[in-house]
């Protein structure tokens, strides 16, 4: 019996998202992001045992854009989501997609020892794994 293809989130990662401190107001952090072409802020820890946050573009316009909010007077770490669901560089992106699915994500860090090592979301698993996969 043939072996199912995998292929594991490492594989299929983005990383091109930007780490950043959770009092840096939105305005500089939209900034930090034009010039790194970011999608996704991941907020990082304040000591051992902080989690890390997570912000996305969504997040910012449902909830600064859209409450007519100062980007000069909301930190990152009040929009925020915090503690983020992360996954596994080793994980098979069959099992990454249920996850998003079961959980109602879009993106997740990637991390391997305490490290954000990238970022996956539907696209990756999608056009970067499951096209491979079947050679589409």
């Amino acid at each position: 019996m043939n072996k199912p293809k995998t292929m594991q989130v490492r594989d299929v990662m983005n990383q091109n998202f930007q780490l950043i401190d959770g009092i840096t107001v939105v305005r500089d952090a939209l900034r930090i992001m034009k010039q790194r072409d970011a999608h996704v802020l991941i907020v990082e820890k304040h000591h051992d045992g902080d989690e890390y946050g997570i912000v996305l573009v969504s997040d910012i316009a449902k909830k600064v854009l859209a409450k007519d909010r100062s980007l000069d007077r909301v930190n990152i770490y009040e929009i925020m989501s915090k503690p983020v669901v992360a996954v596994s560089p080793s994980m098979d992106i069959r099992y990454c997609a249920r996850l998003f699915d079961d959980f109602g994500l879009a993106v997740a860090p990637v991390i391997d020892d305490d490290q954000v090592m990238g970022i996956v979301g539907y696209d990756e698993i999608v056009l970067n794994g499951l096209v491979k996969l079947q050679n589409v």
